[in-house]
C-alpha cells in the first residue's frame, strides 16, 4: 500500500498534475466517467481537474467555489502555466455538468479498494463486517430542493431547511464508505432499513452487518439471511425477551424462532413466499457494569448460531464497536462540514454528497497507510489530525522535497496524532458553551423585513 502510494506521488509530480492526483489519479477518474467526459474536450475544467478542485473545496473550512478556483490558480501558477480566470462561473457550470453516476462510482471505488487493500487482522474473525447507520443532512432553502426534500412538516414555510435523510455502509476494517444513499426525510419507504434495502447489492456471502436496532425487522434479517449475509444487530424494545424460553446456549445466550409476518405493502406476494416460516435467531443479553453508562442491559440479535466460534462475549464486543458508525458520520458531518450542503439544487445536492465521501475515503486511504506502516489499527489514528496534516502537506508536492522525506514525513506526523484510548469514558450531558442569544425565525424572513422597513 504504502509502495503504491509513492508510485502515485511521482506519478503525479512527474505530469504536473493538481495536488489531489497523488490521491486519486485520471487513470482512476474517467472510467467513471464513460463517454461523458469527451464533453470537456477543450476546457480548462477537464473532468480530473473538476474533481480534484471540488475535492479541495469539499475539504477546505469555508467549503467557498471562490477559494477552490483560487487553489487551482495557485497551482497552475505553480507549474509555470498561465492561470485561469478568478471567476467562479466556468468551475460551477463545470460542476453542473459532473453525472450523478461518476460521483457515485467514484465514491465506491474509493471505498471499496481501501477495504480490499486491508490487512486480514483488521477482520473480525475473518469476516467483512459492513457498519450501517444513517443521519440527516439539510441544504439551502430553494424552490427547488424544497420540492425534492421536503422540509419537517412541523415547520413553517420559510422558517426551515430542506432536508434528506442519508444512509452509509462503512467498513469497520477500514472505515471507508462502501456504498451510500439519500432519499426523503418523511414518506413512505424513506426509512433508514427502506434505504438500506436499496444498497444490498454491495453485499456478498460471509459478510456480516452491524446496525442497530432499527434494522432489526423479520424482513431486514431475512433478506439478508438469504443472501447468506450475517447480522449482528440491536433487538428492538418492543419486542419481548424471556431467556427462560428457547435453546439455552449459555448464561443470558440461547436460540429462538421468530415467526414470518404478514406480506408488507412494499414486498410483492412472490417475494414474502420464498422466506422461511420461522426464523432461528440468538439472543445475547450484554449487562454494561461501566459507572456512568446511561444503558445497563443489551440485547443483541444475530444469526451467528455456533457459540463455539462466535462466542457471547465477541458478540458483544463486535456489537460495542457498531459506535464507529456513529464516529464515521462525525467526520462526516463535523469535521468536513457535510451536515448542512451548499448547492442550491437537489442535482449538486447530490453530487456535492457523494464527492464528500470521495474526500473523506481518500483521508481514511491514508490512514490505513499510516496504520499499516505503524502497526496499528486505522480506528486508532485522528481523522482530523490527518486531515489538517495532509491539507499542509499536498501543496508541497511540486517543490522540490524528496517524495521519499514527504511521504516518511506526512506519514510519521499523522502517526503522531492518535485518539485518545478512552473506551469507558464517560461525561454529563451538559454543555458550557451557551448559544447565541438571537431569537428564532418563526415566520419568513420577508415578512420581519417589512415589518421592520
Amino acid at each position: 500500500m504504502d509502495v503504491a502510494f509513492r508510485q502515485a506521488i511521482a506519478r503525479a509530480r512527474r505530469q504536473g498534475s493538481l495536488y489531489f492526483a497523488s490521491l486519486l489519479s485520471e487513470d482512476h477518474i474517467l472510467p467513471a466517467f464513460g463517454n461523458a467526459r469527451w464533453f470537456w474536450q477543450g476546457w480548462i475544467y477537464t473532468p480530473a481537474i473538476t474533481i480534484w478542485v471540488f475535492l479541495g473545496q469539499c475539504l477546505s473550512p469555508d467549503h467557498s467555489c471562490r477559494g477552490a478556483v483560487a487553489q487551482l490558480m495557485a497551482w497552475l501558477v505553480a507549474v509555470g502555466r498561465r492561470p485561469c480566470s478568478a471567476d467562479t462561473g466556468a468551475y460551477c457550470t463545470a460542476r453542473d455538468r459532473l453525472p450523478e453516476e461518476a460521483c457515485i462510482q467514484l465514491a465506491r471505488d474509493t471505498g471499496r479498494q481501501v477495504d480490499e487493500d486491508a490487512p486480514p487482522t483488521w477482520r473480525w474473525l475473518g469476516h467483512r463486517v459492513l457498519n450501517v447507520d444513517g443521519s440527516t443532512i439539510a441544504m439551502p432553502d430553494t424552490a427547488a430542493n424544497q420540492a425534492e426534500f421536503p422540509q419537517i412538516p412541523g415547520q413553517k414555510r420559510g422558517c426551515g431547511f430542506p432536508i434528506a435523510r442519508i444512509v452509509a455502509v462503512f467498513s469497520l476494517a477500514a472505515g471507508t464508505v462502501l456504498d451510500a444513499t439519500l432519499g426523503k426525510y418523511q414518506g413512505k419507504q424513506t426509512g433508514e432499513n427502506s434505504l438500506f434495502r436499496t444498497l444490498h447489492g454491495l453485499l456478498q456471502k460471509g459478510d456480516v452487518v452491524l446496525a442497530d436496532r432499527a434494522f432489526s425487522g423479520w424482513f431486514d434479517l431475512a433478506l439478508l439471511l438469504q443472501r447468506g449475509v450475517q447480522s449482528v444487530v440491536r433487538k428492538h424494545q418492543m419486542r419481548a425477551t424471556d431467556f427462560r424460553r428457547g435453546r439455552r446456549l449459555g448464561l443470558d445466550d440461547h436460540l429462538v424462532c421468530w415467526k414470518k409476518p404478514k406480506c408488507p405493502d412494499w414486498m410483492s406476494a412472490e417475494e414474502h413466499e420464498v422466506l422461511p416460516s420461522l426464523l432461528t435467531l440468538r439472543e445475547v443479553r450484554v449487562r454494561v457494569k461501566q459507572r456512568g453508562f446511561r444503558t445497563k442491559e443489551v440485547i443483541v440479535v444475530t444469526t451467528l448460531l455456533d457459540p463455539a466460534i462466535y462466542s457471547a462475549e465477541a458478540i458483544a464486543m463486535l456489537y460495542r464497536r457498531r459506535w464507529q458508525a456513529e464516529l464515521n458520520l462525525r467526520s462526516l458531518k463535523i469535521v468536513l462540514q457535510m451536515d448542512h450542503l451548499r448547492c442550491k439544487t437537489p442535482h449538486r445536492v447530490r453530487n456535492e454528497f457523494y464527492m464528500h465521501l470521495v474526500a473523506y475515503n481518500l483521508i481514511r486511504k491514508v490512514m490505513a497507510m499510516t496504520a499499516a506502516k505503524a502497526g496499528v489499527e486505522p480506528w486508532a489514528i485522528s481523522f482530523k489530525g490527518t486531515l489538517q496534516t495532509l491539507g499542509q502537506f499536498l501543496p508541497l508536492l511540486h517543490t522540490t522535497l524528496s517524495i521519499e522525506v514527504w511521504c516518511h514525513t506526512l506519514l510519521e506526523a499523522i502517526a503522531t496524532h492518535p485518539v485518545g484510548h478512552r473506551p469507558d469514558r464517560f461525561e454529563p450531558r451538559r454543555v458550557k458553551r451557551r448559544p447565541k442569544s438571537h431569537k428564532l425565525l418563526l415566520r419568513p424572513r420577508q415578512e420581519y423585513k417589512k415589518q421592520v422597513a
